[in-house]
């Protein structure tokens, strides 16, 4: 990179991002040092009491140490209190309290230009104390500045009275700001946790749906094709060439599912459950081409995923000799639904509570404001889905 090319990311890119987290900890320690450093400003009026030499030698002397000692205690609290592990309240309510005592007495033996040392007292109780202790010890300092300057200088105590309290004041705020900053910025990790489990989520569910029945089909049509390879060649080969084109659509539904655009149209699922059925052996009664005028497309796409994980019980499980697939249109006191039925004449399930399959599928209903039914039908096993036709009728409303 050239010298141009730096000099040009360095204008870009201020010293201090905004609204950002730190990048290192090198960083980090410079919005520290900026933050903190700004109010610094403050010690102007007593360093230069103690260079205009109005002091004895002993006074200069512990006027340097007090102030040393006091503003390694402010830098201390503030530069803790901004990182990961702030000081305990009991060493926090410590270092305060010394502060107060060096600003008193620096301020009774030296005079009121050490009087600035309370807004950095004003300012540690508002930045790191609690609200409902902050509320009580900044008036406090306050009135503790108004007790010196009755010994020394009233007129400048009455002066800065009103710059403690605002600017201690003023540090609540900024610390809510940061704590709630930092909450944020907890809660918007948390959710993105939570979008990519949620996302893990669905495509598990994705394919399981999408292998499991293309799988058993391909399953199926294999054990076709070897009994029938030695007397009908012809026939096997329609098999094989049957299991070539359902492993290149599972392929692609694999793809889709994977990129999130997934959405099975019940029409081809039904036509699919006839191919898968009819494989198997099984006697299938299925329904023509299903009316889905107003059907929003996350119910159709609910049910379609409903109708195949159905559709691969009866397959892989059931042992059944007839499946018949019903859908049919209900009006409902919350509004019109689409029923969804698969019944067949097997044993029905292993008796040992819903699998992958029939957990994911109850999510997905229910995602799309329906419901699933499972249990024993008038033969068999019977699987009942059901989703909202149509937009849910308002029923107090009069014409």
């Amino acid at each position: 990179m050239t010298d141009d090319q730096l000099s040009q990311k360095a204008r870009r890119e201020p010293l201090i991002p905004i609204g950002q987290p730190a990048r290192n900890r090198r960083e980090l320690w410079r919005r520290k040092a900026l933050w903190i450093g700004v109010w610094l400003v403050f010690l102007s009026s007593p360093v230069h009491d103690l260079v205009s030499g109005d002091h004895t030698t002993g006074g200069t002397v512990a006027g340097w140490l007090g102030l040393a000692v006091f503003v390694a205690g402010y830098l201390s609290l503030l530069f803790r209190d901004m990182g990961a592990t702030p000081y305990p309240s009991k060493l926090i309510g410590a270092l305060i309290g010394s502060m107060a005592v060096l600003a008193t007495v620096l301020s009774l033996t030296l005079g009121s230009a050490w009087f600035g040392l309370y807004c950095y007292v004003s300012v540690a109780c508002g930045m790191v104390l609690p609200l409902r202790v902050a509320f009580w010890t900044i008036p406090a300092t306050g009135a503790t500045l108004l007790l010196v300057g009755l010994r020394t200088d009233e007129e400048e105590a009455l002066n800065l009275l009103l710059l403690v309290l605002l600017i201690g004041f003023a540090m609540t705020g900024v610390s809510q700001l940061v704590r709630t900053t930092i909450e944020l910025r907890q809660a918007r990790a948390t959710v993105a946790q939570l979008a990519a489990n949620e996302e893990r989520l669905r495509l598990a569910r994705d394919l399981h749906d999408l292998l499991g029945h293309s799988l058993s089909l391909i399953t199926l049509k294999s054990e076709l094709a070897g009994r029938m390879l030695p007397d009908h060649p012809d026939k096997a080969a329609q098999q094989v060439a049957d299991i070539e084109q359902v492993s290149r659509q599972a392929l692609v539904d694999v793809r889709e599912a994977v990129t999130g655009y997934r959405r099975p149209r019940l029409a081809s699922e039904l036509a699919g459950a006839q191919v898968a059925l009819t494989a198997a052996g099984i006697t299938v009664a299925i329904p023509a081409e299903p009316d889905l005028d107003g059907v929003p497309e996350d119910s159709e796409s609910a049910l379609a995923w409903a109708l195949r994980e159905a559709i691969t019980n009866v397959v892989r499980h059931s042992g059944a000799d007839r499946c018949t697939v019903d859908l049919v249109r209900r009006q409902t006191l919350d509004g019109p639904v689409l029923e969804l039925s698969v019944e067949d004449d097997g044993a029905g399930g292993s008796g040992k509570g819903p699998g992958n399959g029939l957990t994911g599928l109850t999510e997905r209903l229910e995602k799309a404001g329906g419901t699933l039914e499972t249990g024993g039908g008038k033969r068999g096993f019977r699987l009942t889905a059901r989703v909202p036709a149509g937009p849910v009728p308002d029923v107090g409303s009069r014409s």
